[in-house]
């Protein structure tokens, strides 16, 4: 622990950034010591209030820019600093897209040993403002109001949101009808199917308001052509546009002929499964969750060439009696499971894609499989999530052999 006191701690410290961090903190260091500035950019001469102290570093918010860089701008949102949800408004988007890729190859060379990982440029979203299709709102007790939770120096608080301005308009406009309507209730969800116009609200609020139908018990939606149905608890891919890229960057990417068997794992509601299958002999996929394989029992009715599999990936692709020509890895946050690498360096697919919401256990993960005979050919950050830190990507790997 830290040998300081809150008395002998400094509240303020001046100092110059001088990279972008993963998670979205600026890093700069002040008599030898480390600290991460939330809202800064490399390259600024700031004045960060410290606000947490740890054995190795100090951690804070930039209170003060005495020298901007030349791609700070202000935030349009007046939550921004208080919401959380948003960590990148004060930066030019064209400034968000190269540092993601910046961060990107820092993680793989920092954690996965990859010297001069093969980075390609950050895949821009359409419209960095307004494309969220999902919120998960709090709400207030006191008058029934929805909003986010607030983070920094003054803890958790409940924060009013009368619009948020990374969602889908039709999303604030069911949340100024629903303002109000909340009390008692721990969260509002609202979902939208960006091509469908499917809207869909949990938990059913008509016993408090009529304004909007709510309690539907899932909503459809459309990719690439392709309809899916999600129900409530199943996860779909909050950036529709987006999503659409990533399907199209992960089909190029397999290079198929038309012959090809390939595992799906981490299926989900069947999105690469149901959009492949046209194209290979036979998808084999693979999906823990209970409502995400009912989903997509229904989203690939009728296709006879998709396998479906309930089960945690690391407990059945490595005794499934197949032989993959390639295998889409979608795992998430933590990443891959041991035995999940394992199978597939048995397996030796030709071709592996693998779709990483998180480049710290992308990077480990890509130690294992290039120590197991892999290659590495190119990984291409696809922002999903404009005016956020968080990076979503696709990595290329072939394999090389022993």
């Amino acid at each position: 622990m830290s040998t300081e006191t809150p008395e002998t701690r400094p509240a303020t410290i001046q100092l110059t950034l001088d990279d972008m961090a993963f998670e979205g903190a600026a890093l700069g260091r002040h008599d030898g010591q480390v600290i991460f500035a939330d809202y800064g950019i490399p390259n600024e001469e700031v004045v960060v209030q410290i606000e947490t102290s740890r054995r190795h570093f100090l951690e804070g918010r930039v209170i003060d820019v005495l020298t901007p860089a030349a791609s700070r701008i202000d935030p349009p949102c007046p939550y921004f600093g208080r919401c959380g949800g948003c960590q990148w408004q004060h930066i030019e988007y064209d400034e968000q897209l190269r540092l993601k890729q910046h961060v990107m190859h820092d993680q793989l060379r920092r954690i996965g040993k990859i010297q001069d990982p093969p980075v390609s440029p950050t895949v821009g979203s359409p419209n960095p403002y307004g494309y969220r299709n999902n919120a998960r709102f709090s709400t207030n007790d006191e008058d029934g109001s929805l909003g986010f939770i607030t983070r920094g120096p003054a803890g958790r608080e409940f924060l009013r949101i009368d619009e948020c301005m990374i969602m889908n308009p039709r999303i604030n406009d069911v949340l100024a009808q629903l303002q109000g309507h909340g009390a008692g209730l721990h969260q509002v969800v609202i979902r939208i199917g960006e091509h469908t116009g499917d809207l869909f609200i949990q938990p059913d609020l008509s016993e408090r308001t009529t304004v909007v139908e709510s309690g539907q018990p899932g909503y459809g939606e459309e990719l690439s052509g392709a309809h899916f149905m999600v129900s409530a608890p199943s996860f779909f891919q909050t950036n529709t546009q987006q999503a659409e890229m990533l399907i199209r960057l992960v089909t190029e990417r397999l290079e198929l002929r038309g012959d090809e068997t390939v595992v799906d794992a981490y299926a989900g509601v069947g999105t690469f499964a149901k959009l492949l299958a046209p194209h290979v002999v036979q998808v084999i996929a693979i999906e823990e969750s209970a409502s995400a394989v009912a989903d997509a029992r229904i989203n690939v009715e009728g296709i006879e060439n998709i396998e479906y599999h309930q089960s945690k990936v690391e407990h059945i692709l490595g005794e499934l009696d197949i032989a993959p020509d390639a295998v889409i890895l979608d795992p998430p946050r933590s990443g891959c499971h041991k035995r999940t690498l394992r199978a597939v360096l048995k397996f030796k697919p030709r071709q592996l894609i693998y779709v990483s919401c998180n480049p710290s256990t992308l990077a480990r993960d890509l130690r294992t499989l290039i120590d197991g005979g892999y290659e590495l050919k190119d990984v291409t950050p696809v922002d999903m999530f404009p005016q956020t830190y968080h990076i979503e990507s696709i990595t290329t790997l072939a394999y090389a052999g022993e």
